[in-house]
Formats: C-alpha cells, structure tokens, sequence
C-alpha cells in the first residue's frame, strides 16, 4: 500500500513540459486535412507519422507574416541540427486562385526545398480553415488582381503521432520553436 502511494505521489510531481508556445493538447479539432500538394500528390497528417509537424496559413503574395514565418521555420529546422530531419514544415495557402503548384514550388524553395504547400478548392479550403479554426477574408485592392488576404497568423504543431500540441503566435521566432520541438521529440 505504501508503494502505491509513493508511486502516485511520484506521478503528481512529474512535470508537464514548459512550452513557450500554447499547449493544445487534447484539443478536439484540427485533426487532419486532405490537400493536394505543390507536386500534384494528396496530403494529410497520417503521411508525416514519425516527424513533428508545423502547419501554417498563409498566402504567397503575403507581404510580411508569411515570409517571416517561414523563415523562422527553417531556422528552427536548422537549429535542430540533426533532429531537424523529423521535422515537416507545411504550408497551406488560404488564395488557391492566384496559388498555382508552379507559384507554390517557386515560393517554397526560398525556405526550405523539403517543406510542402498545399492548396485545394475553395470548398476543401473552407471546410479545412473551419476545422483548423483559421480566418481568412479576400480584401479588395485597387484592381481585381491586386487584392490581399487577411488571415489568421499563427501555426499549429504536431507531434510524431500526429496529435495536435502546440499554437505557436506569430513572432515567437526561431529558438523559441526549435525548443518546444525538442521537448516534443523529448516526449517522443
């Protein structure tokens, strides 16, 4: 009896991991999508399984958040050293209009050449933003191909058994990323 109790008492001492980031864990939603990505192939989380994935909204006419974003992204992978070949970098665009696969390959390759973007209908781009619990709107510009998206700014992190972990805010930058992804392989 007194075994169990020193156990249980060991348990409650164990301390979760002190993410920068919020912490999702056990969240219900952003669970998975089905996009097709800049090399024609569909995607969803269950290919990633054994990597830590990033996940983020953006556009690749966006001025500044989704540059900055993906830079610190392939920062971070850098800063992994070794580790960073378990990680996945993934972008989803919210403008598949202008987002072309040749337009997304060319956009990737100023990060990373391993990252991915995805694209889809603008139904499967609703029904995946819904799901993810991202906002995106087409803001008019002075003529109809020069309109900018407001979207959401953020990235979502998964662990290697593709669960929901993470809420990583815009700016966090690349060190404090690459140290939440070390506690999760830590954990892995």
């Amino acid at each position: 009896m007194a075994s169990l109790v020193l156990a249980g008492l060991a348990a409650c001492g164990q301390s979760k991991p002190q993410f920068k980031s919020i912490d999702l864990t056990g969240a219900d939603y952003a669970k998975d999508f089905q996009l097709t990505d800049q090399n024609g192939q569909v995607r969803s989380l269950k290919d990633f399984r054994g990597k830590l994935v990033v996940l983020f909204f953006g556009y690749t006419q966006c001025p500044d958040v989704c540059p900055t974003t993906l830079t610190e992204l392939a920062q971070a992978k850098q800063l992994l050293g070794p580790d960073g070949a378990k990680l996945q970098g993934i972008f989803v665009t919210v403008d598949p209009e202008r987002d072309t696969p040749e337009v997304l390959k060319a956009y990737m390759a100023n990060f990373y050449p391993g990252f991915l973007a995805l694209r889809g209908t603008p139904e499967q781009l609703a029904a995946t933003a819904k799901d993810f619990k991202v906002y995106f709107k087409k803001v008019d510009g002075k003529t109809p191909g020069s309109y900018s998206m407001d979207h959401s700014a953020a990235s979502y992190v998964y662990d290697t058994q593709g669960k929901l972990r993470l809420y990583t805010r815009y700016g966090s930058g690349a060190q404090a990323l690459a140290s939440d992804l070390r506690l999760l392989l830590q954990a892995s």
